[in-house]
């Protein structure tokens, strides 16, 4: 998965532009679908992905990846600082694609999260924090209470190592459709708020392809089916009954991929809609049903 050539060059010329899974509070808002937008209300740190570059803009409004813990190298050969590349390019293609398509949606101005970005989970010391509670390893967030979103270091170099970049940026743009339910008002947010959280991230990502942003490479989906599975209630790091199994989240991340936006939306008023077969091109029937990215012997476990 990469970046068309013309959404880096635009990227670069616009000068630095960038790119979680956690426990859930209420998310409310302002902003529906032909009435009002506004930004997101304060509540308490939303995990989505428990164990689980902004658009070309002249006024950036988010910053690079950095990361706190750079020494992290898999067996792979796979490092944080080569995973900088895809994290920042996702970054640019799902806040690129709400920047150019919120109107299509929503009334109001589109503003994007905070990027907090890479953090070492391992060390709470230096952990960024939501609610007065730092965030945990293996883990990635969206916090209602300063609008931004975090990833810990560790979750995406040993995804993107099992699984491969498509990994990436399915954290980001399932973390960024957490971000967009806050600023929506709570009558167009499922209460199914992760399974809708995969709906628009894949309304994001496969809205960047048809905009020519978004590249899929050969074996991408087959990586994003095996990521949703990793994501889900089946796996042992993930908390019961928040995510939905594996094929609930590929139903929904495919229903965003067909529908788009609006069909993460009109499923909450014809409930059949997400329980239409798979057609996404792999068949759901070979999603992995064992743990995809345990943490190390003897590290903290996720939760949530």
């Amino acid at each position: 998965m990469r970046i068309s050539v013309r959404t880096a060059v635009t990227a670069a010329a616009a000068s630095g532009l960038v790119f979680v899974l956690a426990a859930c509070g209420g998310v409310t808002g302002t902003a529906a679908v032909g009435q009002g937008a506004a930004g997101p209300t304060t509540s308490t740190a939303t995990t989505t992905t428990k164990s689980s570059s902004s658009s070309p803009r002249t006024t950036p409004t988010t910053s690079r990846s950095t990361a706190t813990a750079t020494d992290l190298t898999l067996d792979s050969g796979v490092t944080i600082e080569e995973l900088k590349g895809d994290i920042d390019g996702a970054q640019t293609v799902v806040d690129g694609y709400w920047t150019a398509h919120w109107s299509d949606f929503y009334t109001g101005t589109y503003t994007p999260p905070t990027v907090v970005g890479l953090y070492d989970g391992t060390d709470p010391d230096t952990a960024p924090q939501c609610g007065g509670e730092p965030l945990e390893a293996y883990n990635a967030f969206y916090c209602p209470d300063n609008d931004s979103v975090a990833w810990d270091a560790s979750l995406l170099v040993n995804g993107a190592d099992q699984i491969g970049d498509s990994w990436v940026y399915l954290v980001i743009a399932h973390e960024w459709g957490h971000a967009i339910q806050a600023r929506l008002d709570s009558s167009l947010v499922a209460q199914a708020q992760e399974l809708q959280a995969d709906c628009l991230g894949a309304a994001a990502l496969y809205g960047a392809v048809a905009d020519g942003t978004l590249e899929f490479d050969a074996g991408d989906e087959q990586e994003l089916v095996t990521s949703l599975s990793a994501l889900s209630d089946q796996m042992p790091w993930t908390m019961t009954a928040d995510h939905g199994d594996a094929f609930q989240r590929v139903q929904w991340f495919t229903l965003g991929r067909n529908g788009g936006v609006n069909a993460c939306h009109d499923v909450l008023v014809d409930p059949s809609a997400s329980t239409a077969p798979s057609t996404i091109d792999v068949d759901p029937s070979t999603v992995p049903t064992s743990a995809i990215v345990p943490p190390p012997t003897g590290g903290p476990g996720p939760t949530g």
